[in-house]
């Protein structure tokens, strides 16, 4: 038998045909960037808050130089000082729009039910504000991986009802209750 045609010794890395543990409950979910580092702060956890910090301000500068020349065109177009203004005033405007988006969506998950068109529209914003947005993740991953509170309050919460759920299903549900006797 060929290398290719042997069968893994193992259908799962960790897995319970490999001996390794198996995992029962809520898994936790994944964070852009930071994978699952983020539940227990290891594998880089602090590097990788690091790196996403200087990368996301380099990328907010590097956004900005690009917006300077833009105005620097405008300026060289003479278009006048209130087209300079209202470009200035729209690309402010939707950054802090970006910035605030983004850094609620930190702190709570959106409804993908409620979401409407208005909601879709906004993303021409986020687009424009893409220095907000990117100066949103350099702010929260000071502080923390950028949206770890709210995943890390769902994945308790999930582990919490596996808990209690596991806790109500103790014993053997196929096992008969006795029956009290009656009285006659």
């Amino acid at each position: 038998m060929s290398d290719e045609q042997r069968p893994p010794a193992s259908p799962e890395p960790g897995g319970g045909a490999s001996g390794g543990p198996e995992r029962h409950g809520p898994e936790p979910e994944p964070i852009r960037f930071f994978g699952t580092t983020w539940l227990h702060h290891d594998g880089g956890y602090g590097l990788r808050r690091a790196g996403v910090a200087v990368g996301s301000l380099a990328l907010a500068a590097a956004g900005a130089v690009v917006l300077r020349f833009a105005f620097q065109g405008l300026e060289i177009a003479d278009v006048g000082p209130f087209v300079g203004i209202l470009v200035v005033a729209g690309f402010a405007i939707c950054s802090a729009l970006a910035f605030r988006r983004t850094w609620d969506g930190f702190v709570r998950r959106r409804d993908p039910a409620a979401e409407s068109a208005a909601d879709r529209s906004a993303q021409s914003l986020m687009f424009i504000g893409f220095i907000g947005s990117l100066l949103a993740y350099f702010c929260r991953s000071l502080v923390e991986a950028p949206g770890e509170k709210l995943h890390r309050t769902e994945y308790t919460a999930a582990r919490a009802r596996h808990e209690r759920r596991r806790g109500a299903r103790t014993g053997n549900p196929a096992a008969k209750k006795p029956r009290p006797k009656k009285r006659r």
